[in-house]
């Protein structure tokens, strides 16, 4: 392993033949493996799934909890640098982690975005919009919210994701029903807006300060998840140019190490920040058939120091549709449709298990026209015999 230190004897570039430690198993663990692997890296997963996709083509498996003091220790006796797939790795391991080897992104900024309140707080605190909100946290906070303008969403203000830990209130009345059914736990409740576009931007970001912005996204979601993304994003003018120096400048007061996706919401003339994902995202999968350089090479890049990849789209438009569990409801879909596609590109994760809401993989289409991607991806889908 070559590394070079900067002055405070850090290391900032990381080459291979280095061991690159991940926590999570999932898909974008299992992305991030594969290109880590292309690169000449070799990696270690901690992930207590046996069975998971990542931990599948990974140089090792640490079948283990990600608190595990045992596995934690492999990490870092054996790793060069640890990044993770997933928001809510635990802050108290990640800090154990941090005081012997390099963790990017670090505790600090994994702390503030696996929860909410942390997060809108930090937004506040540097200028970013945000749609309004108030934190419940105590029956007095309850109370207060009564006179908050409905309708409004209630979030658990940790482990929610792709709409769980949610729940849509109408009217005040709806509220304390609402907490109830969230267990009570620390809350952020937010306006519902009329949103005319949700967007999304990937980055990536270096321990020394660069900066690699892809293309905005325009997204759909259908019941809290992902439901189709394509790119570039339908923006006027100085749009794209704007979103970008917004998520650069997130990024620097975050002071982050590696891929973070942020989501946007477009109200009238208004943007504001949705969530922020410190990891690569659903919707930056196009990058791995549009692209120079996908947004899993991209993060080994950020987290080892290296030169950050093109981030220019290779084709006109690209849509992105996601693959869930019910596509399998009467027996396997029917790839075939897919596969005779030349545009079509078809992505399966190695889960063995298909259920509804879950994400088994997913199909980018590319085209001349984002709109054109939209539509064929769609198609293309449905082609496979949904039940």
């Amino acid at each position: 392993m070559t590394t070079r230190h900067d002055s405070n004897g850090a290391s900032d570039v990381i080459t291979p033949p280095a061991m690159l430690g991940v926590l999570g198993g999932g898909q974008l663990g299992r992305y991030f493996v594969l290109a880590a692997r292309t690169m000449g890296y070799r990696t270690t997963v901690l992930e207590p799934d046996p069975g998971s996709p990542a931990g599948a083509v990974a140089d090792v498996h640490l079948v283990a909890a990600y608190d595990d003091p045992a596995a934690l220790e492999q990490l870092a006796a054996t790793c060069a640098v640890v990044t993770t797939e997933f928001e809510n790795a635990p802050a108290e391991a990640m800090a154990q982690l941090a005081a012997r080897i390099p963790v990017r992104p670090s505790p600090a900024a994994l702390a503030t975005t696996q929860d909410r309140i942390a997060e809108k707080q930090f937004l506040d605190d540097i200028g970013v919009g945000v749609a309004p909100y108030v934190v419940i946290v105590t029956d007095a906070d309850l109370a207060d919210a009564a006179g908050f303008s409905f309708p409004a969403i209630l979030k658990t203000a940790r482990l929610g994701y792709d709409g769980k830990g949610q729940i849509r209130c109408a009217y005040a009345t709806d509220l304390a029903a609402a907490w109830d059914e969230l267990g009570r736990v620390p809350c952020v409740l937010e306006q519902r807006l009329p949103l005319d576009r949700e967007l999304s931007l990937v980055l990536a970001r270096t321990a020394d300060g660069r900066v690699a912005c892809y293309p905005v996204s325009q997204n759909q979601h259908v019941h809290g998840i992902l439901d189709v993304s394509y790119t570039p994003a339908n923006l006027p003018g100085t749009a794209p140019a704007d979103a970008a120096e917004l998520c650069t400048y997130i990024a620097e007061e975050l002071q982050f190490v590696g891929v973070m996706a942020v989501e946007m919401f477009v109200v009238g003339r208004d943007v504001l920040v949705n969530e922020l994902a410190p990891r690569p995202h659903n919707s930056g999968h196009y990058t791995l058939d549009a692209c120079l350089t996908s947004q899993f090479e991209q993060q080994v890049r950020a987290i080892c120091g290296l030169a950050l990849g093109d981030t220019k789209l290779v084709v006109p438009g690209v849509a992105m549709v996601n693959l869930l569990g019910q596509l399998w409801a009467d027996g396997e879909p029917r790839w075939q449709n897919v596969l005779g596609n030349s545009a079509a590109h078809l992505h399966l994760y190695g889960k063995s298990e298909p259920r509804a809401g879950r994400k088994m993989g997913h199909l980018t289409v590319t085209t001349g026209t984002a709109m054109g991607a939209t539509s064929l991806a769609r198609r293309l889908r449905k082609q496979l015999g949904a039940g």
